[in-house]
């Protein structure tokens, strides 16, 4: 707020004050004005369901001349932004809707603002927890704090208005509200929570979808390799093979489960984390070194080779397991945002039935060929080819160290980013010596020798490439070709930028991505397409980035609004339509361009 409206925003609170206090006498005939503006707070259900959003909205009654302001004011416009401030029982939640348009308006002194007069709706959406007990009450209350004004003065408006609501099985309408709320007890544009055993099929098909996603394609080279190995083994260990592959990946996936419900967290998650991210380049360079036949640690660590053949080739499928959870994060398929996003609604218990689903889904393929292992004689026989198709797949293991290097440098910058890339010089330089020297051959002294030096050598690039906290790079703004007449610029995302651009009826596009999300990094393909490019600036829509590479609680909370739990996110609001339109997360040229249609109707 400048000075000048500051000025007159204390004069008029001053002013409002003492016309307040003139308002009441006492033992004379002057009795308290007529209120300006009234609260109550109404719903579009007589009860509520578990887990099924409904709608609510804060009824304000002005008196005549008299009016209150918007969410956000207009930078010309002199005045106080009215807020709603709930307080819910705990694991109830509540979205704001976009509040209906601001008119002109009569201000103090016949000036002329904006804001709401007569009776107006200020609307939400409401969600009990999934375990909300049947047959109980609860009060939802909430404070208007605002600022309301007639043609003579201004004071502020501070009321706290209170509902109690039963909790039944299923909701009940109310028809006394049915008018304001459209005759639907929950948002219409939302149509409603999926059936829980539709959410497992769709977590089990994402799971397996995992499977050919860009991610995991180093993972499923082991496994193909191990799989070949194991053809005419016996049966019994064929099938254990694959039973610990999967209790790898669930083992993992509860894991990564319970920590998402215990704090809040969302899919991929881990991966905000700059240190994280460095051990998992350094990480998956050894192990491509050791694909690469550089240095050998034993073939039961990788579970490949002649060691699936001990009892210390079940850990190698045990870690292949871990392993492919691990390199799937960054990817988040079809059908899956879907299962993810319901989770934060369920209760723990079936959240985790969730996660267990993906991890079967994602583990199935090499699962079914153990309990199956006819399936098995049907690939090619092992032999010499199998060496050189490692060493091919650990082209794939480099590739993807150097996505985790390409995520860390959008974390870092500066000399951090050169100290990394020397660690990981130095942690090469330490595998070699340990591949050169550690040899069974060589002299015991040699090789303790060498592998005294390879430790030393590993720590200290470690130590050396470990991101500290102040070198997090500040994400701005990404700026396209200057020369591109058609460019998209990308403004940085929130909240308040939505609700200003929407307030203003212009379409706003928001991407909500993280530079660790390779499905997020290939969806930017779409927008290098001169005819998108050219629908954007027809339509005047503005472009907005919400970057999740770090943490972000604005951007979660935004998130699980719209019912996501990972990225990438992508959406469109159209002028006069509450709800966003969300788009399927696999962006194509067709289904933006679809979307942007829509502008048109």
């Amino acid at each position: 707020m400048n000075r000048s409206r500051f000025l007159s925003l204390a004069v008029w609170l001053l002013a409002a004050a003492i016309s307040n206090a003139q308002s009441f006498s006492i033992g004379g005939d002057d009795a308290p004005k007529q209120p300006l503006v009234t609260a109550e707070l109404i719903t579009a259900v007589t009860a509520a369901a578990p887990g099924q959003p409904f709608q609510a909205a804060v009824k304000l009654v002005h008196a005549k001349d008299s009016h209150t302001y918007g969410k956000v004011l207009p930078p010309e416009i002199i005045g106080k932004p009215t807020k709603l401030i709930w307080t819910l029982p705990e694991g109830w939640k509540v979205e704001e809707l976009p509040w209906p348009a601001t008119h002109k308006v009569t201000s103090t002194d016949g000036a002329m603002s904006e804001g709401y007069d007569g009776t107006v709706h200020l609307p939400v959406t409401i969600t009990p927890p999934a375990n909300a007990a049947v047959g109980s009450s609860v009060e939802l209350k909430v404070k208007v704090d605002a600022l309301v004004c007639d043609p003579k003065s201004c004071m502020p408006f501070v009321k706290e208005v209170a509902l109690t609501l039963r909790i039944a099985s299923a909701a009940e309408a109310d028809a006394k509200h049915a008018a304001v709320f459209g005759g639907a007890s929950a948002p219409p544009e939302k149509k409603t929570p999926l059936p829980f055993a539709q959410l497992l099929l769709y977590a089990f098909i994402g799971g397996l979808i995992l499977n050919i996603m860009p991610c995991v394609f180093p993972v499923l080279g082991i496994k193909v390799t191990s799989v070949v190995q194991q053809a005419g083994e016996d049966r019994r260990k064929v099938v254990l093979h694959g039973l610990m592959y999967t209790v790898g990946i669930l083992l993992s996936f509860w894991v990564l489960g319970g920590l998402a419900i215990a704090l809040n967290k969302g899919w991929g998650s881990q991966l905000q984390s700059a240190s994280f991210n460095f051990f998992l380049a350094a990480f998956f360079l050894i192990f491509a070194l050791n694909m690469a036949g550089l240095f050998e640690i034993g073939t039961s660590a990788i579970g490949v080779g002649t060691g699936l053949q001990s009892k210390s080739g079940l850990g190698g499928s045990f870690f292949s397991g871990l392993l492919a959870t691990v390199v799937a994060t960054p990817c988040s398929a079809p059908f899956l945002g879907t299962a993810l996003g319901a989770t934060l609604a369920l209760p723990p218990s079936y959240s985790m039935l969730i996660f267990t689903l993906i991890g079967l889904g994602l583990a199935s393929p090499f699962l079914l060929l153990s309990v199956f292992p006819g399936l098995i004689s049907a690939l090619p026989r092992p032999g010499a080819w199998m060496e050189s198709f490692k060493q091919g797949m650990s082209f794939l293991l480099f590739g993807t160290a150097g996505f985790m290097l390409y995520v860390l440098t959008n974390k870092i910058e500066g000399l951090p980013v050169l100290f990394a890339i020397l660690s990981l010089v130095l942690i090469a330089l330490g595998c070699w010596i340990y591949g050169r020297w550690a040899l069974p051959h060589k002299p015991a002294r040699t090789q303790n020798i060498a592998r005294l030096l390879t430790l030393l050598t590993i720590g200290s690039a470690l130590w050396l490439g470990m991101p500290e906290a102040s070198a997090t790079r500040s994400h701005s703004a990404e700026v396209a070709n200057p020369q591109d007449p058609d460019r998209l610029i990308w403004d940085v995302w929130s909240p308040e930028k939505v609700n200003t651009l929407r307030a203003a009826k212009q379409p706003v596009y928001i991407d909500f991505t993280a530079s660790w999300c390779l499905t997020c990094q290939v969806n930017k393909r779409v927008y290098a397409d001169a005819g998108l490019r050219a629908l954007f600036k027809q339509h005047k829509v503005a472009t907005l980035k919400a970057d999740w590479s770090d943490e972000n609680e604005t951007i979660r909370l935004a998130l699980e609004a719209l019912g996501k739990r990972a990225v990438p996110v992508n959406v469109l609001y159209i002028p006069g339509v509450e709800e966003p339109f969300i788009l399927d997360e696999l962006l194509t040229v067709g289904n933006v361009t679809a979307a942007l249609k829509k502008l048109e109707k």
